[in-house]
């Protein structure tokens, strides 16, 4: 759903209620776990980290918005070690592990030397990704969904690469998507219907599955085999 031309809806994220209802509340949230290490030193590297690859993601989305026809052929040197070390702390911290079965609190210990190693066998070319680990996760219907867990360290390449590809994408695309985009997700794209609906004239909705859809387009008879 869009409101203007290509204006995107304002994201509603959900916030996880106090504990305690009263005034004042307790809490404003549950607390997260504390890490290992000088809390004072790592938050002053991260804002750091932060603002490095801020300012080089800017300069990128910048380019993408303004030469809408360039190709980009040099982002390479984008993955950065401060990119790689701000892509580590964004992991989820109780993530299960994949077939390396690192967890995040192991790869903590010695990180910056860690970071060091995997940024310059990035950049050798010597950096190979491990298999995935895969689960299934039983679903209402019967089947099952399956699910790939990467190591830890492709979580931190492959986040790091996402940031990188996000900064020129998302210039493309208009504000009524919703799949896969930062920040975004289904309950967003629900939200922004619940809004369209009660401020415009709505005369029908489609609900289509994509994957349902093409299993029946298949089956059509309408549709000739070349």
């Amino acid at each position: 759903m869009m409101h203007g031309n290509e204006k995107s809806d304002s994201a509603i994220v959900a916030v996880k209620p106090t504990n305690k209802a009263g005034q004042p509340a307790a809490e404003p949230v549950e607390p997260r776990a504390g890490t290992k290490g000088n809390a004072s030193q790592q938050s002053t590297r991260r804002a750091q980290d932060r603002a490095s690859v801020s300012q080089a993601l800017d300069r990128v989305r910048k380019a993408a918005k303004q030469r809408k026809k360039e190709r980009f052929t040099a982002l390479f040197h984008h993955i950065t070690i401060e990119m790689l070390r701000l892509s580590f702390f964004a992991l989820k911290r109780d993530a299960a592990p994949g077939v390396d079965g690192v967890i995040w609190e192991d790869y903590e210990t010695d990180l910056d030397r860690k970071i060091e190693d995997l940024h310059n066998r990035v950049h050798r070319g010597a950096y190979r990704a491990q298999p995935a680990r895969r689960r299934y996760i039983p679903k209402p219907d019967g089947r099952q969904r399956p699910l790939a867990i990467v190591a830890l360290e492709d979580k931190i390449v492959q986040r790091a690469t996402i940031m990188v590809l996000n900064a020129i994408y998302e210039e493309d695309f208009l504000g009524f998507s919703y799949g896969f985009r930062p920040k975004r997700g289904q309950h967003d794209a629900l939200d922004a219907l619940i809004v369209g609906i009660n401020s415009k004239k709505v005369s029908y909705i489609l609900d289509a599955d994509i994957r349902s859809f093409l299993d029946t387009v298949s089956y059509c008879p309408l549709v000739h085999e070349p």
